[in-house]
């Protein structure tokens, strides 16, 4: 399974940006996607999960926030974030998990103050 992200980029605080992450390969139905992140010199933590039934999972942190979604392909993830702060600043990694778990290589996201 390969992982391909994309949107990141740079935004003032307040404002919004769309995560995208494609799984190509081996996809099979019954998996959940996600994402995390890495802050500068923090763990990787969970942001949001979603699975292929569209229950989704958030890290309290950005609750009300962000918000986790499939395309119409189920092997399609978006994030789409809003009211973003400056500590929301990270590498965001997209996740495939089905028997183990696959990660794709990141998109940086930083919010300036």
């Amino acid at each position: 399974v390969q992982l391909q992200a994309s949107g990141g980029g740079l935004v003032q605080a307040g404002g919004s940006l769309r995560l995208s992450c494609a799984a190509s390969g081996s996809i099979f139905s019954a998996n959940v996607m996600g994402w995390y992140r890495q802050p500068p010199g923090k763990q990787r933590e969970l942001v949001a999960t979603i699975t292929n039934t569209g229950n989704t999972n958030y890290a309290d942190s950005v609750k009300g926030r962000f918000t986790i979604s499939r395309g119409n392909a189920k092997n399609t993830v978006y994030l789409q974030m809003n009211s973003l702060k400056p500590e929301d600043t990270a590498v965001y990694y997209c996740r495939y998990s089905y028997c183990r778990d696959y990660w794709g290589r990141g998109t940086q996201v930083t919010v300036s103050s």
